[in-house]
């Protein structure tokens, strides 16, 4: 079936049809038939533009990234600050270190990698198995 037929075969005219030509000389025909108004003959009076309307918008941009910047100075105000943090004033640091079984295990670096292959393999393990 070829698409150029598709149009002809549904034949759906519904009666609203433009004559050949309606809209090449629209906007003259338009122009011609509207009166015209007294605010058209005047010419426009351009003001010049103030400082504050040149400044304006760099303004209001140096006032955002000083807003953006106070915003950023308040969240640093309101976090616990970490630099009076001290071993004395931590009682989760304080109670670890006193603990000499986490002192032991996580500080003092008892068992080094030849130590710990030789109790690898004497439980049974074989280089292999980490592959």
């Amino acid at each position: 079936m070829p698409h150029n037929d598709i149009l002809s075969k549904a034949a759906r005219q519904s009666g609203m049809t433009v004559p050949d030509g309606y809209f090449a000389d629209f906007q003259k025909r338009m122009e011609a038939s509207l009166p015209e108004m007294p605010w058209e003959k005047q010419t426009p009076k351009v003001m010049p533009r103030t400082f504050w309307q040149k400044t304006r918008p760099y303004i209001y941009m140096a006032a955002m990234f000083l807003g953006v910047w106070c915003m950023m100075k308040m969240f640093d105000f309101m976090r616990p600050s970490s630099s009076n943090m001290t071993i004395e004033t931590n009682p989760g640091i304080t109670a670890a270190i006193n603990n000499d079984a986490f002192f032991n295990d996580y500080v003092v670096p008892t068992l080094d990698d030849s130590a710990l292959l030789d109790d690898l393999y004497e439980e049974g393990f074989e280089a292999s198995d980490f592959n």
